[in-house]
């Protein structure tokens, strides 16, 4: 019999990627990492996009409020490997018509007194989830199929009620129940618009309160220099462990893999399928051939002379401003893009990276605005216009600043990221059976019914993130059945 040429071979240079060729590589086999792409990173990787001199952008993620909670990213260490992350005080913004914004501070208590008749509420919603936001982190980011040790203390199970509870206020046409302003109720919907999904509904309601919770339990950090950080970070040590990676080299069917003993699949499920083809077992490839995507982002950097002029005080210390108006507002823009159309005033998601991390800016002082905006899957749109109309809305003066701009519309998200099919950055609908039944009805969702071989991305629990969470799990499941061997440690040397 031929030797294997290595014990695990990862496609896919993702996050989740990272994470499962790390985890293999610490436990001392040899691994192998694929990615089609000429940079490393995925979900992660910051660019010059030629743009300007001197300035380089996020292409996917720009903040990441996993970065401080992920179990594997707090095992693995950040700071310790020398990635800095700034937090900026105000973790996310709200900007409301007439020069109004709801602030959520990282500080509880100051987002409370900012929030007036509708700050007791807003405690009453968060506390008990910031409080124990470890058990948050646990039942949210868990595999979903067994119960995380942290809720089984007192805290943990308040903190379970306390989620299930959100769950049902916010997820439900009782949302507005409690409330009795716009600002409170227009935060909320600003984060749980992140899931792009209809609202109110019970999973944009889940992201909501993890979000949510993370922001006053740590906040949302910005790698400083740029995502890249955390993607090279963890390329380091696989290297460091003696992986091997090789970039430039698209798997479109096994024959393009080399033997080896494990194979993760850091790829969507109809990858998957399309890859492994009749070997896999027919029920495992109709699962993953029938998993539904879900709407859409198309992206839009910009290069600016100056700051973002918004017209609310304290909209500026925001690392992620939530540009859709009022909970109306956004979750009629929602209700368009899930019917199909595109939305008059879209969703839009904003953040002024170089606001807390100032080398973000080039010698000239140009500095790069990082924006999505919601709009259907597969869209062709160019939807430049439509975030800048948007920003301006709440920042009059805006256009004045604009010194660049580069479009992905939607449907040309997967050019640069595969896992994006049609501009789905969470890989994957984002429903409360779909977050379970990532990407089948299965005991195991990251087996694909072939010995050895697995599926890694964030199309498997816990779902979409910066958290590697998705690689840990699916690569420790394979040390185990595959290789007989314990997880290892992730702690720096």
């Amino acid at each position: 019999m031929a030797r294997e040429a290595t014990d695990v071979v990862v496609v896919g240079s993702g996050p989740n990627g990272l994470a499962a060729a790390v985890t293999a590589a610490r436990a001392g086999l040899s691994v192998t990492l694929l990615e089609a792409q000429e940079t490393l990173g995925g979900g992660s990787r910051t660019l010059d996009l030629q743009l300007a001199p001197g300035v380089v952008h996020d292409i996917c993620s720009a903040v990441h409020p996993m970065a401080l909670a992920s179990p594997f990213l707090r095992e693995f260490d950040l700071a310790a490997r020398g990635v800095r992350l700034a937090v900026p005080e105000v973790s996310y913004a709200q900007p409301l018509d007439g020069g109004r914004a709801g602030l959520a501070w990282r500080d509880l208590d100051r987002t409370v007194e900012g929030l007036g008749p509708d700050g007791a509420a807003w405690r009453s919603l968060m506390a008990p989830l910031a409080q124990h936001s470890d058990a948050v982190v646990a039942l949210a980011m868990g595999d979903k199929r067994s119960v995380p040790p942290e809720l089984l203390s007192a805290g943990g199970m308040r903190a379970a009620l306390a989620f299930a509870g959100g769950l049902l206020g916010q997820g439900t046409v009782a949302w507005d129940r409690g409330f009795t302003g716009q600002e409170a109720p227009a935060l909320l919907t600003g984060v749980a618009a992140h899931a792009i999904a209809p609202v109110p509904g019970l999973a944009p309601a889940g992201t909501m309160l993890l979000l949510g919770a993370l922001a006053h339990a740590g906040g949302w950090p910005i790698p400083v220099g740029g995502s890249q950080a955390i993607a090279d970070a963890l390329l380091a040590d696989l290297v460091a462990h003696g992986g091997v990676v090789r970039t430039g080299v698209p798997v479109t069917t096994w024959r393009d893999l080399p033997r080896a003993r494990a194979y993760l699949m850091d790829v969507t499920p109809r990858a998957a399928a399309s890859i492994w083809g009749d070997r896999l077992p027919a029920r495992v490839r109709r699962g993953l051939e029938a998993f539904r995507y879900g709407d859409a982002a198309a992206k839009v950097d910009f290069v600016l002379s100056e700051p973002v002029p918004w017209a609310a005080p304290g909209v500026s210390r925001a690392g992620t401003v939530h540009v859709g108006g009022s909970r109306a507002d956004m979750a009629l823009a929602e209700a368009e893009i899930a019917a199909g159309r595109h939305a008059e005033a879209p969703m839009v998601l904003a953040s002024e990276p170089d606001r807390f991390d100032p080398s973000r800016r080039s010698a000239a002082g140009l500095r790069p605005l990082w924006t999505y905006a919601h709009v259907p899957a597969g869209s062709t749109r160019d939807v430049t216009e439509d975030v800048t109309r948007q920003i301006e809305r709440f920042a009059p003066g805006f256009r004045e600043v604009i010194v660049a701009s580069r479009c992905v519309p939607a449907a040309e998200m997967a050019h640069h990221n595969a896992n994006y099919i049609g501009g789905d950055i969470a890989a994957g609908a984002v429903s409360i059976w779909r977050m379970v039944a990532r990407p089948r009805a299965s005991w195991d969702p990251y087996a694909l019914g072939i010995p050895g071989v697995s599926l890694c991305s964030s199309s498997t629990p816990p779902g979409p993130g910066v958290h590697g969470m998705s690689g840990w799990f699916a690569a420790r499941r394979v040390l185990r059945s595959r290789f007989g061997v314990a997880a290892p440690s992730l702690a720096p040397a």
